[in-house]
C-alpha cells in the first residue's frame, strides 16, 4: 500500500543549476516585473484620472489592467526568489496560496475578455441603446461578478478539494505551484475534483466561449451589412481585445491541455509553462495602449505635456 500523508512542503523539480547564468536571469525576469507593473500601473491611473475615459470599455480595461498586477505579483516575486534560491522548495500554505492567486487570476482573465466582447457588442450593434443598456450599475455588477466568481470557484478548488488531499509526494514539476501538478501527487480518492473541473469547464468556460463567439458573430454581421465608419469603429476598438484573447487562449491551452511536454527542451517546457502568466500583463498594456487613440492622446499627454 502506497504511503499517503500530509506534506509540508513541496520541492519545485522544474529549477535546474545555472550557474552563474542565475543573475542575468534573475536580472531578465525583474526587468519583466518593473515594465509589468509601470505600463499597467500608467493606465489604470490614466483611466481613473481622466473624465472622458469614464465610460464602461474603458472601466472594463481598468479592471483587466488591476488583474494583471494581481497575478504578476502572485508569480515574479515567487521565481526571483526560487532563481537565487539553492534549494527550491515553497511551504504547503504558500504553495496552496499561490495556486488561488494564480488560478483566480486566470479566470478572471477570462470573464473580463468575455464581458468586454459583450460590451462590445452592444456598442457596435446597439449604438443609439448602448448607454441605457450598458447602465452604471450594470458595469459595477459585471466588474464584481469578474472578481467574486473567479475568486469564490478557486477557493473552493483549492482550499476545499485540493489541500485536505493525503498526498504520496511533494515533488512538483514546474516552477511555481499549480493545481494540477498536486492533484496528480494524491494517494486520497480525487472523484470530487475531477467532477468539479468538467462541471466547471461544460458550464461557466462553455458559456463563456458561446458568448464571445455569439458577441463577434453579431459584430461581423453589422460590420458587413453596415457603413464605412461603423466597420472603422469596429476595427479600431475590437482588435486589440481580440488579438489579447488570442493570446490568453493559445498561452491557456498549454495550461489546460496538460499534454506531455517532457521531449522538449527544460528551458522551453519552463517558457511554455509561463506563457500565460507574463505574456498577458505584458502584450495587454501595449495593445490597448498603442491601438485605442482615446487612452493613445492621453497617455502622451501625461508623459510628455501639451496637446498632442
Amino acid at each position: 500500500m502506497v504511503n499517503a500523508t500530509k506534506v509540508s512542503f513541496f520541492t519545485l523539480s522544474a529549477y535546474f543549476d545555472t550557474g552563474v547564468f542565475k543573475y542575468l536571469y534573475f536580472i531578465i525576469i525583474i526587468s519583466l516585473y518593473i515594465v509589468i507593473i509601470c505600463t499597467n500601473l500608467l493606465l489604470i491611473v490614466v483611466i481613473c484620472m481622466n473624465r472622458s475615459l469614464h465610460e464602461p470599455m474603458y472601466l472594463f480595461l481598468c479592471s483587466l489592467f488591476v488583474n494583471e498586477l494581481y497575478g504578476s505579483t502572485g508569480l515574479f516575486p515567487f521565481l526571483l526568489v526560487q532563481i537565487l534560491s539553492d534549494i527550491h522548495t515553497v511551504s504547503a500554505p504558500f504553495c496552496f496560496l499561490q495556486i488561488f492567486c494564480l488560478f483566480s487570476y486566470g479566470g478572471r482573465e477570462f470573464w473580463t475578455l468575455a464581458i468586454m466582447s459583450y460590451d462590445r457588442y452592444l456598442a457596435i450593434c446597439y449604438p443609439l441603446q448602448y448607454h441605457t443598456r450598458m447602465t452604471s450599475k450594470k458595469i459595477a455588477m459585471l466588474i464584481a461578478l469578474t472578481w467574486l466568481y473567479p475568486s469564490l470557484a478557486n477557493a473552493l478548488v483549492v482550499f476545499g478539494l485540493t489541500a485536505p488531499l493525503q498526498l504520496c509526494g511533494n515533488i512538483i514539476n514546474n516552477v511555481y505551484c499549480d493545481n494540477y501538478s498536486v492533484v496528480k501527487l494524491a494517494c486520497s480518492d480525487t472523484t470530487a475534483n475531477n467532477i468539479y473541473g468538467l462541471v466547471h469547464l461544460f458550464t461557466v468556460n462553455v458559456s463563456l466561449i458561446i458568448l464571445i463567439l455569439f458577441s463577434y458573430m453579431r459584430i461581423l454581421k453589422v460590420c458587413f451589412s453596415g457603413s464605412k465608419q461603423t466597420r472603422q469603429k469596429a476595427v479600431s476598438t475590437c482588435t486589440p481585445h481580440l488579438a489579447s484573447l488570442l493570446n490568453f487562449s493559445f498561452g491557456g491551452s498549454f495550461e489546460i491541455s496538460r499534454f506531455n511536454m517532457n521531449y522538449l527542451p527544460n528551458m522551453l517546457r519552463i517558457f511554455l509553462s509561463l506563457y500565460w502568466l507574463t505574456c498577458q500583463p505584458l502584450i495587454n498594456p501595449l495593445l490597448y495602449g498603442l491601438k485605442m487613440s482615446k487612452i493613445h492622446i492621453v497617455c502622451k499627454r501625461l508623459l510628455f505635456g501639451g496637446e498632442r
